[in-house]
């Protein structure tokens, strides 16, 4: 279903309680931006609580999206990725538990001093991190979006509009009011900082809304992302696609390869750090393929070859088997797909990571520090895997508590996202009558332009 008939604009007419919403919250996000660690922790923990609190409220409605959910996969309106990111179990309930609890150990970054310069005697400028503001987050299927992204943006002192796909609606709802009820029954916590648009016709809306919304990021299919970029004025965090590659080097350890490879594909298919092209050298093709494919095969993975590892895996009697075509080498499937590729050189698998990847994850399989060094000095992406599974990309692994997203922008925020890329700054000057008419003409005064080791949240 293309995206123009997924996203319905209601012409000029803009509702008023929508853009009321988007107002309340850009109003509420001045007062959010100055809240105390302390209390914004408590908010944390009551958030927590009350997703442990309500599971059975959060996986009855859960199970009323499966069940919507299916008949769309029957009608052929929801592919099977998209259903497998809706479902909520306990075990997921758990993460965004901890995913919040994460958060909390995290330091607060907001009145971070990132740099403090002395312009003259008793005049210090000071770069001080803050909230970026309203942040609207749309998002496709997997409810645990709302937990994750919430947490960060109320650490990170902002405001956020959320935007979730009709198929997790009433997991969406149910979530997001056990979060909202328990934030906002925390003293001290601003009401209204975080809203929930549910219908399609709200999306338009919230993108015209380039007055109030400060960031967008949109998670969800190629497709859908795109249209946004394209469709607003409001800056974009996200990535397109998630075309990712792992490439087996002659040099590689073959215990490690094996390994390393079938999680990159199997361990969850529908998620776009997964793999969906694996890139073999031709002088390591007949030790290391064989055995690889039958992992695969075993696992219900369809293997689409290009002509050379086709003929070597039907020597070997191996079957079902498809030949890759073209178009294999620029699809995200995210599903149990994989494309095959001989290459014969290091630089040739570069070449086709850079002409065929979107930029978001890839690794190598070597031992060779060499090889490990060019592979990770020339693929342009935002994560660089050695020796390990594309997998691990993701702001949770990375440390980051959870993450709002995967950008492979190269401006403001690369890769997995966390609560640095829901940061800016401003610069805070301090002086003491100091006038800029002292400092230019004949006899002007000289800057000093000294860098100092001070922090402005010490100055009384």
């Amino acid at each position: 279903m293309g995206i123009q008939k997924v996203i319905i604009s209601n012409g000029d007419y803009m509702a008023e309680d929508i853009k009321s919403k988007v107002i309340q919250a850009k109003k509420a996000s001045i007062e959010l931006s100055s809240v105390c660690t302390e209390i914004k922790s408590r908010a944390l923990e009551a958030m927590a609580q009350a997703l442990d609190k309500e599971r059975k409220a959060i996986l009855n409605a859960n199970a009323k999206d499966l069940e919507s959910a299916a008949e769309l996969k029957k009608k052929g309106k929801l592919t099977q990725a998209l259903v497998d990111r809706l479902k909520v179990s306990d075990s997921k309930i758990d993460g965004m538990i901890a995913g919040i609890r994460d958060v909390i150990k995290l330091k607060d970054p907001v009145g971070d001093t990132i740099s403090t310069l002395e312009l003259d005697k008793d005049l210090i400028l000071y770069q001080v991190s803050c909230p970026i503001g309203l942040i609207g987050v749309i998002f496709e299927s997997r409810p645990d979006v709302v937990p994750q992204v919430m947490s960060l943006c109320l650490k990170s002192g902002n405001a956020t509009i959320f935007k979730g796909g009709s198929e997790a609606k009433e997991s969406n709802r149910t979530i997001f009011q056990i979060l909202v009820k328990a934030i906002e029954s925390t003293n001290g916590m601003p009401a209204g900082a975080f809203q929930l648009m549910e219908t399609r016709e709200e999306i338009m809306d919230l993108l015209s809304l380039d007055a109030y919304v400060d960031l967008l990021i949109p998670r969800g299919s190629n497709e859908f992302v795109k249209f946004i970029q394209e469709n607003t004025k409001i800056p974009v965090l996200g990535h397109t696609s998630g075309i990712c590659h792992i490439y087996v080097d002659e040099y590689a350890d073959l215990d490690i390869a094996w390994k390393v490879c079938f999680d990159a594909k199997v361990q969850y298919p529908a998620v776009c750090n997964a793999i969906e092209t694996l890139l073999i050298n031709r002088k390591i093709a007949d030790a290391f393929l064989p055995k690889m494919a039958e992992m695969y095969l075993g696992a219900g993975v369809e293997l689409r070859c290009d002509e050379d590892s086709y003929a070597l895996l039907e020597k070997r009697g191996l079957s079902p088997l498809s030949r890759a075509t073209e178009e294999d080498w620029s699809l995200e499937y995210n599903d149990l797909i994989l494309s095959i590729k001989f290459v014969d050189t290091i630089k040739e698998a570069i070449n086709h990571i850079n002409t065929f990847g979107s930029h978001h994850t890839d690794g190598i399989i070597t031992d060779n520090a060499s090889r490990r060094k060019e592979f990770t000095g020339l693929v342009d992406s935002s994560s660089v895997m050695v020796n390990a599974s594309t997998r691990f990309a993701d702001g949770y692994r990375y440390g980051k508590g959870a993450e709002v997203g995967i950008s492979t922008n190269k401006i403001h925020s690369r890769g997995p996202v966390g609560m640095e890329g829901l940061l800016i700054y401003k610069y805070i000057l301090l002086g003491k009558g100091q006038v800029v008419a002292d400092y230019a003409g004949e006899n002007a005064k000289p800057y000093t332009h000294r860098k100092l080791d001070l922090k402005f949240e010490d100055i009384n």
